[in-house]
């Protein structure tokens, strides 16, 4: 999945020349966390964030305090044609919130901690009724498609997989379906000799 497709396109922007009182108000009123500054041309000058305004405010009030003196300058980015995969690492590892979305040196959207946990929601599927069974295998070759195999033989209609990401000498699959009975999928599991650690109706 690109980043295009998640991102928030044309996002709410300032210029320089916007107050901090003025950016705060826009912010709470749309309800945002991150205001990229951008001149006249969309080109992306910096980035600004709601905890940074909140403790300036006070101090602009007070002296020639501008939102260029607060704003994050050269801030991380990445491209609409990257994957959301690198989006992901860099708020993980940079611990940030949102970056910003150029091409070149234009903005073009925004994608935020908030966008990524919407999208790892909708393919888990957390919010659709469903059921979970959480298995674990050896890591021998075809482990999975077995469990896979006997998990449709009892009736099981899989939705989506995800494991564990470490490699160890077993590996534990967390199986999502659709709305059924796991109790005979974990009879059946376990009989093949696999080990189920979790089921949920």
């Amino acid at each position: 999945m690109k980043i295009k497709s998640l991102m928030v396109a044309n996002p709410i922007t300032v210029t320089t020349k916007h107050s901090v009182q003025q950016a705060i108000e826009l912010m709470k009123l749309n309800s945002i966390r991150h205001l990229p500054v951008v001149d006249a041309k969309k080109q992306l000058k910096g980035l600004l964030t709601l905890a940074d305004l909140k403790q300036a405010l006070l101090p602009s009030m007070l002296g020639d305090l501008c939102l260029s003196d607060m704003m994050i300058k050269n801030p991380i980015t990445v491209s609409p044609d990257d994957d959301v995969e690198i989006a992901a690492q860099v708020i993980y590892r940079h611990k940030v919130g949102g970056l910003p979305v150029v091409k070149g040196q234009r903005l073009v959207g925004i994608i935020t901690e908030s966008d990524l946990l919407r999208a790892f929601i909708d393919m888990m599927g957390i919010l659709a009724s469903s059921a979970r069974i959480d298995v674990t295998t050896s890591d021998e070759p075809g482990g999975l498609n077995k469990a896979i195999q006997i998990i449709h033989d009892q009736g099981g209609d899989i939705i989506n997989v995800g494991m564990t990401a470490q490699r160890t000498a077993k590996r534990t699959y967390f199986f999502r379906l659709t709305p059924c009975d796991t109790h005979p999928i974990k009879e059946a599991l376990e009989i093949e000799g696999f080990t189920v650690q979790e089921m949920m109706d």
